[in-house]
């Protein structure tokens, strides 16, 4: 019924010139309601279309590594956006935000902060998704208390992120601290117990190191 005029409300209610300002407000809301309201307010002024884009620059990220793993990889990555997105617009519409008077978490200002810094490449549809990105994880994070990796999400060696009793855990939870973009840092997840496939190389180098890092967050962060 209204899927031309909010086409056009989109484009406006995510342009790259609104981002710093959004992030001030998300970063000066107190509770995990006043969040979730104010990141459903500028999410739900995209569109499925934005999730699409975002679901194939993925895949053309992820295109030259192991086939049977790249579709798990897509699947899941998949599942997050469309659920997360429904997540909101449903919240959103049952009023939900309303009840939810806990504090989010010491660091959800940090988040914002970093968030503003890496939309501000100057490329506005880059910086439009990688946006929208950030709002569904920190949705997941802060609101929710879900982990920034979905669920089920794949990494090499077939461990994944779970959930056991009630309590996230990710394989890679303490890998990627380093990375400036990375979700790793906010996540509520904890580290998987024994995890050692992605360990760091020994007595490497800074230069070997920095590599290894970017290795990991270039095939297992999701980054719109």
């Amino acid at each position: 019924m209204s899927g031309t005029g909010s086409s056009d409300t989109k484009e406006q209610s995510i342009a790259s010139s609104k981002i710093p300002g959004d992030c001030d407000l998300l970063g000066s809301q107190r509770t995990r309601g006043d969040l979730g309201k104010a990141i459903a307010d500028i999410v739900l002024g995209s569109s499925l279309r934005d999730l699409q884009q975002m679901k194939w620059n993925f895949s053309e990220k992820i295109r030259d590594i192991s086939p049977g793993y790249r579709k798990r990889l897509e699947e899941t990555i998949t599942g997050y956006l469309h659920g997360t997105y429904q997540n909101v617009r449903l919240m959103n519409q049952q009023g939900a935000f309303s009840s939810m008077r806990e504090p989010v978490p010491d660091d959800a200002p940090a988040y914002w902060t970093m968030v503003s810094t890496q939309c501000a490449t100057g490329d506005d549809e880059e910086d439009r998704l990688r946006f929208l990105k950030f709002l569904l994880a920190g949705f997941c994070m802060f609101v929710q208390g879900f982990p920034g990796h979905p669920v089920g999400m794949p990494f090499p060696g077939g461990d994944k992120v779970e959930v056991i009793d009630g309590i996230y855990y990710c394989p890679v939870r303490t890998k990627a601290n380093d990375v400036d973009a990375a979700l790793c840092p906010f996540c509520p997840a904890l580290q998987t117990p024994g995890i050692g496939y992605l360990r760091p190389p020994v007595n490497a180098s800074e230069h070997r190191k920095q590599e290894f890092i970017k290795h990991c967050y270039d095939y297992h962060n999701f980054n719109g």
